[in-house]
């Protein structure tokens, strides 16, 4: 009972006398008796009559008392106490209509593992124990370059030098099989240069499970498109998660997540929470993608471990870049996660060829002209081209640095997010034609767009191998 249904009966009933706030409520057991005049004749008759009625109202207190004890609950009766104080607080109610009537509720409220979990689901302490020797902390260990601008005293100015020092970076990880592959987030085990400093892929991956033990690990392939990497343990034995279908989840439904927030001090962290919405649209980068929003608590650290169904299941890859991507805003309960489902179809690229297939690219790196700009510029607004990689569908199609994009099969675009998004409904070796602003005048430039490859150049494997279907009959091969 709630300390608001105590206080009801503590302010109502006290002593067995009853009072509410200074209106006092008087209570007796039968009717007073009455007060007779007194006579001058006959004392000592009245005497003993009056001897005589008080033996008998005695014997009858006495009997009453007796019969009071036989009910009491402390020798065993049948009627509780608080039916007692029901019918006292049902008797203050009828001498004040002012007194609001409280309803106690005669079952539990049920909690959100209740109304939230799947009809199949498992104990929550039973989901913690099963996957935890799957979740992993990674550590990477960056080379990063940056500018520093020093005084010249051999001349005018300040001169700028580079200088490189060494970063950790943390994460999490998923156990996928049995002989050491393990997925993570892209932005884990490589940084994007910036126009502040330049670091590319990790130079060390190390793994620690949370039995304590440590691995070196080598970095299969990443993709920064879909924030996935793949990394492999040359060892055995390991415990993989076991994978769900991302697309039974249900808005509302119940998610856990786990992870390492701020680093391995908070090794194994669990939090939980629902799905807030599925298929959510987010541009993270220029990139859009396709994500699950939950409110489950994601923090730096939690990025690249599980999110699971109240079953257990892996059905999303937790990011907390994403999470992050809305600036300096101060945000509570926004996370995202990749939908297992989409993730499963680039894990298994990524493992077979070091990239994924078909997706295609232009061959550049650009910046936007936002309206600012086109008016202090006097150019129109557009997608600036700053460089043309070599050997790319951009070069062989003639673009040139400096090229302003003004639109993609006529369709405008003004930022790099739309020009992607209309690109990407094409595959590689299909042809799209690109508007282009160049000296003055509007140029059309068919394109065909090429292959897009990471750094590193892969050659398939003889036979493709499915990395999540071996522990996955819900998604099925391609």
């Amino acid at each position: 009972m709630s300390d608001m249904y105590n206080n009801y009966g503590n302010d109502y009933n006290q002593d067995d006398r009853y009072y509410n706030q200074g209106n006092n409520y008087s209570y007796y057991s039968g009717d007073a008796p009455e007060n007779k005049p007194k006579k001058p004749k006959g004392r000592i008759i009245l005497t003993l009559v009056t001897v005589a009625l008080i033996l008998g109202a005695g014997m009858g207190a006495v009997k009453q008392i007796h019969e009071f004890l036989d009910n009491s609950k402390y020798f065993g009766n049948e009627e509780s106490e608080s039916s007692i104080h029901d019918e006292k607080d049902e008797a203050v109610r009828s001498n004040n209509n002012t007194s609001p009537e409280i309803n106690i509720p005669s079952e539990k409220t049920p909690g959100l593992f209740d109304i939230a979990a799947r009809s199949d689901a498992k104990y929550l302490p039973d989901i913690v124990d099963e996957i935890m020797p799957s979740v992993v902390g990674i550590s990477s260990l960056f080379e990063v370059q940056y500018m520093t601008t020093n005084f010249n005293p051999w001349g005018w100015g300040f001169q700028s030098e580079p200088q490189i020092r060494e970063g950790v970076g943390t994460g999490t990880g998923i156990v996928m099989t049995e002989d050491g592959y393990i997925v993570t987030n892209a932005h884990v085990i490589y940084m994007e240069s910036t126009d502040e400093y330049s670091a590319g892929e990790a130079k060390e991956v190390t793994v620690l499970f949370n039995n304590n033990e440590e691995y070196s690990a080598k970095i299969v392939a990443f993709d920064v498109e879909t924030d996935l990497a793949v990394l492999k343990i040359d060892a055995t034995g390991f415990t993989p998660a076991t994978f769900g279908n991302s697309d039974e989840l249900r808005v509302g439904e119940l998610v856990i997540a786990v992870g390492n927030p701020l680093g391995f001090e908070l090794f194994g962290t669990v939090t939980s929470g629902i799905v807030s919405a599925r298929d959510r649209e987010i541009a993270i980068n220029d990139r859009q993608m396709t994500l699950i929003q939950t409110d489950t608590a994601i923090n730096e650290g939690n990025s690249g471990g599980p999110l699971l169904n109240s079953c257990g299941q892996v059905v999303g890859i937790n990011s907390a870049k994403m999470s992050s991507s809305y600036g300096s805003a101060s945000v509570e309960g926004l996370g995202f996660a990749i939908p297992i489902n989409k993730a499963k179809e680039i894990i298994d690229d990524l493992v077979n060829y070091k990239h994924v297939k078909g997706r295609p690219q232009i061959g550049i790196t650009a910046v936007n002209i936002d309206e600012v700009y086109s008016s202090y510029l006097g150019l129109p607004m557009g997608i600036y081209v700053r460089t043309v990689a070599e050997g790319s569908a951009a070069e062989a199609a003639g673009i040139r640095i400096g090229d302003i994009i003004i639109g993609i099969n006529d369709e405008a675009v003004t930022t790099m997010e739309e020009l992607n998004s209309i690109k990407n409904k094409f595959k590689a070796g299909e042809t799209v034609t690109l508007k282009v602003y160049r000296e003055g005048q509007d140029i059309d430039v068919d394109l065909i767009l090429h292959e897009a490859h990471n750094e590193m150049e892969p050659e398939p494997t003889e036979k493709p191998t499915e990395i999540i279907d071996e522990r996955n009959p819900l998604i099925q091969p391609r």
